[in-house]
């Protein structure tokens, strides 16, 4: 961090997005003593938002089996940050699993990973007891969580509500249509001033049963992707996730056939779960796929390109923005000048 030239204060702050970028943002501006009004394009259930297909995963040392260094800074703090505002958030840690036939990318995983801890059969059955006898080792994040995204949004709202702050669905509006200082959080929505984001698709699916229960996430180790099994509340599990360079917003046959089954693999009772939907969201990312808060003028402030760790590095995103307008505080990592 280096101290600059604090920008110019501006008490009313207007927020374009309410996804978990600008849910975080508003949430942590509103508690600040701002006057904080979110606009939103779309309804309260939010189907227009990346964030309505997201699936929540709080993983920042998983992820660092792939994502630069700064996605786990970031996330490790933001672990702080969600259970400081909402703690019931569960943290009951993350479970990587393979078969023995994907012995050699577990290990892997398990280099290009750290605080994790090795578990044989027993201590996986320990763990998750409907996994008893499926897997031979797996590896266990005791620090990471998960959270449900269409049930954690709407908390994140009235958080933003009993902080003092507004928000107004069905409000289409530009960077042009508010005053004050305007924080845009638009996602893929913001190309027209933003035009090298790209859309990088994540596809889901959505599936119940009552034979299985998972207390965690389970992620198995597969040759294409990763699968991610997300238990949700009611018997629910979330598939996923692919991260494809496509812009289109369906489920192709290919990608659903592999997750349902890689899924059938994890437990052979989800061969026997009811499909409840398909879906996939159009993560926003820069070419680095590395996120960026840029001060585009005074009172403007674009926040985007979170591409597939939203829920993992927004409230410290939203935190870094908040120092910047308070204290004029730059992290050189994230933040640059239009």
């Amino acid at each position: 961090m280096h101290q600059l030239r604090r920008p110019r204060t501006e008490s009313s702050v207007s927020i374009i997005g309410a996804g978990v970028a600008g849910a975080w943002h508003a949430l942590l501006f509103a508690q600040a003593g701002h006057d904080v009004t979110l606009h939103e394009r779309s309804d309260a259930n939010l189907m227009l938002s990346t964030s309505h297909w997201a699936g929540g995963m709080l993983a920042p040392y998983c992820e660092s089996e792939v994502a630069e260094p700064l996605i786990s800074r970031l996330g490790l703090r933001a672990l702080d940050l969600w259970r400081r505002e909402l703690p019931d958030t569960p943290f009951n840690g993350s479970l990587v699993v393979a078969h023995p036939r994907d012995r050699n990318d577990f290990e892997r995983f398990a280099r290009l990973t750290s605080d994790h801890r090795r578990l044989d059969a027993a201590g996986i059955t320990a763990l998750e007891p409907s996994l008893e006898g499926r897997f031979r080792e797996g590896l266990f994040f005791a620090a990471e969580g998960h959270v449900e995204p269409r049930r954690v949004l709407p908390k994140l709202h009235e958080r933003i509500i009993a902080a003092g702050g507004t928000i107004k669905f069905d409000s289409d509006v530009s960077a042009d249509d508010v005053e004050g200082l305007v924080i845009d959080c638009r996602g893929l929505a913001a190309r027209d001033d933003q035009p090298e984001l790209r859309g990088v698709k994540g596809e889901l699916i959505l599936i119940e049963t009552s034979e299985v229960t998972l207390s965690r996430p389970v992620r198995l180790i597969h040759p294409r992707w990763p699968l991610y099994v997300i238990p949700r509340e009611d018997h629910l599990f979330m598939l996923g996730a692919t991260s494809i360079e496509a812009e289109d917003t369906g489920v192709s046959v290919r990608s659903a056939l592999e997750l349902l089954s890689a899924a059938y693999t994890v437990h052979p009772a989800f061969a026997e779960a009811r499909i409840i939907e398909f879906g996939s969201g159009l993560r926003p990312a820069f070419p680095d796929n590395l996120p960026r808060i840029t001060i585009a003028r005074d009172n403007r402030i674009d926040v985007n390109g979170l591409y597939r760790h939203g829920f993992l590095i927004a409230p410290a995103l939203a935190e870094l923005t908040l120092g910047y307008v308070q204290r004029g505080q730059i992290d050189n990592e994230v933040m640059r000048c239009a």
